[in-house]
């Protein structure tokens, strides 16, 4: 089994830039027709995170300094941290904050993408 996340955007070739030539995810497929324009991109191996209201205001405030995620965020766990968030910020991402270590260790950095997605990049090591 695996998790997909279908994200609809309002700017396809903007989303495109930034998630697949910015942020580097790989093109698996393009399913597009003339009903619409969709492609797929390997994230990774996918796990769902839940969070109750407190949760998710105590990690914002960690990440971001204040509360800013939506009911949906994206975290990509990378291996350069600061190269990939200077990337896509360049790419046109928000830094919502500085990187930062949480209290569950490694290091955290919070984008919002063009499209509004937030965005944790993090790196475990």
């Amino acid at each position: 089994m695996k998790l997909r996340i279908a994200l609809t955007v309002a700017d396809f070739d903007e989303a495109v830039a930034f998630y697949r030539d910015a942020l580097g995810l790989e093109q698996l497929a393009d399913w597009s027709s003339e009903d619409g324009r969709v492609i797929l991109l390997d994230a990774g191996r996918a796990e769902l995170e839940l969070f109750d209201e407190r949760q998710a205001e105590s990690v914002d405030r960690i990440e971001a300094g204040r509360r800013v995620s939506g009911t949906v965020r994206l975290a990509l766990e990378v291996d350069d941290l600061d190269r990939t968030r200077q990337r896509l910020v360049a790419a046109g991402a928000t830094a919502e904050a500085e990187p930062v270590v949480p209290p569950w260790g490694g290091r955290n950095a919070r984008l919002r993408a063009p499209d509004g997605m937030q965005l944790t990049l993090f790196n475990e090591a």
